[in-house]
């Protein structure tokens, strides 16, 4: 379990941001009331025994419901004196899967929502899904948070999802509940062919199916709680195999195994291309031997990957023992040492190499790097390859073992942080996210690696506008425009000095050239810096801890409606 993150005062924030009176209650009857297109949801039950106390916890939070348009269809045992709730009446439902297969041919509604004994909907839940599906109907997924109910019924554990995200939904259930498929759509794909798979097993079985079957246009996050219940029962092996079949239709080779951190969950090893392509490493510099001895003793002795050509872009060296040091370097036939003299740039650096690069593979690497494991580089490599990939980033480790760099979150104004700063090493985050391969808006340029062709589709480095800072948030950024992922991994892990080469913005100087790129940054990508679909809105935004934010992030409109005006002090 991860002791990264403060949700002590859950229940305060509960209180505050996600209780609604009667007045509220009556508004949200009426938005609904007024929807001009009012879609009808089949929800299925996966239970095939008899009644329960949390069977009657489900119906009961959707007898409440303040929107109106619902059907429940349940195993024929379950089936209840009233018209909505309707059991299915097939011969196989003796599994779950079938039950659901039964029930999606039954459903007469717009969108079918799986449900399990126990997940209670909140009392606002099916209006959201509907006000988002008049906001975009060609929508085909739709999914909210959800929180955990304590042995005392009380609300605990928050779960703040991100959008849909391919990289992560592999590794664990990236959906959960509350999740709405659209009937036709999900007839269309098929079953999913899990016939043992007990309940969480099936929601992300279809999640899978469903998820890399639509164009993650036509899936939709909702940022809120919009589902309570208890600690769900996980089946490691069983979500692996499903995952192995998954990858077996798309990816020969890639191997599934146990995530390190979280063996909970898992970690995808994809094969390297045969033969392995070449990497160009790209290393600016200037002095500092101390730094630079090291990481280019890192990469030439301790990186197993075996088609590299090291790249050092000497930025004007002047200190004796960094020019006896380059030339040792350059009398290395896997290195090449590119004079590149003037007043420092890193884009320009960047991009001088580039140009003159032979790797198909392009690594943008710090000179204050050293690495960790010897595979470090098969695992960039094995993402930049894939087509839809654009960027990959690393797990970078401060010095002392705590984490530096766990992908970037965009921020209002021109605000950008590395996500769980200081985390533990050994820390999987919450929900793995320290732990697990997952796609960011973007990675820092200390340890980027990116198909060259990739590097120059989108322009390269813009050596205008960000000379020193905001270069790679803004090149990540133009990738994600031309529909790459973005994808940071933990399984390439490095040390990074952070700042040792040029230091902090300490000086008049350096002030001014980063309050200047900061502009040039808050102009180019505008509100986009205010709403990164990776990151949750109800969390805080902050280089040193995660928590809750007080208020929430939501967008001023119709959905935020709901939770009245309080939400958005």
């Amino acid at each position: 379990m991860s002791s990264y993150g403060d949700f002590s005062g859950y229940l305060e924030w509960v209180r505050r941001y996600d209780t609604r009176d009667e007045p509220a209650r009556e508004a949200i009857r009426a938005r609904a009331a007024a929807l001009a297109v009012r879609p009808l949801f089949s929800l299925v039950l996966l239970e095939t025994g008899g009644p329960s106390p949390d069977i009657e916890a489900s119906l009961a939070a959707l007898r409440a419901q303040l929107y109106p348009e619902w059907e429940l269809w349940v195993a024929p045992q379950l089936a209840a004196d009233e018209a909505r709730v309707r059991g299915i009446a097939a011969a196989s439902c003796g599994c779950m899967a079938s039950l659901f297969e039964a029930g999606l041919d039954a459903a007469q509604g717009m969108f079918v929502l799986p449900l399990l004994a126990g997940a209670v909907l909140a009392e606002h839940a099916l209006c959201v899904l509907a006000e988002a599906i008049a906001e975009d109907p060609e929508v085909d997924i739709l999914y909210g948070d959800e929180d955990r109910l304590d042995a005392g019924g009380n609300r605990c554990l928050p779960w703040f999802k991100t959008a849909w995200d391919p990289e992560l939904a592999l590794g664990r259930d990236a959906v959960g509940l509350p999740v709405a498929y659209r009937t036709r759509f999900l007839r269309q794909i098929g079953d999913t062919g899990e016939r043992d798979a007990g309940g969480e097993a099936l929601l992300y079985a279809l999640s899978l199916r469903a998820g890399f079957a639509t164009p993650p246009t036509r899936i939709r996050h909702l940022p809120m709680i919009l589902c309570h219940r208890r600690q769900a029962a996980w089946d490691a092996e069983a979500a692996r195999a499903i995952v192995r079949r998954h990858l077996a239709e798309r990816w020969e080779g890639a191997q599934v195994v146990p995530a390190p951190l979280a063996p909970q969950w898992s970690r995808v090893i994809r094969p390297l291309p045969s033969p392995t392509p070449l990497v160009s490493i790209l290393v600016p510099t200037r002095d500092r031997a101390d730094l630079l001895r090291r990481a280019a003793e890192a990469v030439l002795t301790r990186t197993d990957y075996p088609a590299f050509e090291l790249m050092v872009i000497d930025n004007a060296s002047r200190e004796p023992e960094a020019c006896v040091l380059l030339r040792a370097l350059a009398a290395d036939k896997r290195v090449r040492v590119l004079a590149a003299p003037g007043p420092f740039n890193f884009s320009a650096l960047c991009n001088r190499a580039a140009r003159e690069a032979r790797g198909e593979i392009l690594l943008l690497l710090n000179n204050d790097i050293d690495v960790i494991g010897r595979d470090w580089l098969e695992e960039l490599v094995s993402h930049a390859v894939r087509p839809e990939v654009g960027a990959v980033g690393a797990r970078l480790l401060y010095p002392d073992g705590r984490l530096q760099h766990g992908g970037m979150v965009l921020g209002p104004g021109s605000v950008t942080n590395h996500q769980f700063r200081f985390a533990s090493r050994h820390d999987p985050g919450p929900q793995g996210e320290c732990a697990l391969t997952r796609r960011v808006s973007a990675v820092t340029g200390a340890c980027l690696a990116v198909r060259r062709a990739v590097y120059f589709e989108v322009g390269g480095m813009n050596e205008t506008d960000f000379v020193v800072a905001f270069s790679d948030v803004d090149f990540c950024l133009r990738i994600g425009d031309y529909g790459y992922r973005i994808v940071w991994t933990p399984f390439a892990e490095l040390i990074h000095f952070e700042s040792a080469t040029r230091g902090y913005d300490d000086t008049p100087e350096k002030r001014a050239v980063s309050e200047k790129e900061q502009r040039a940054y808050r102009t180019i990508w505008g509100a986009v810096l205010d709403r990164d679909p990776y990151y949750n809105p109800n969390l805080e935004q902050g280089w040193e801890r995660l928590a809750l934010a007080a208020p929430p992030r939501r967008p001023r409109g119709a959905l935020s409606q709901m939770f009245g005006d309080h939400t958005n002090d």
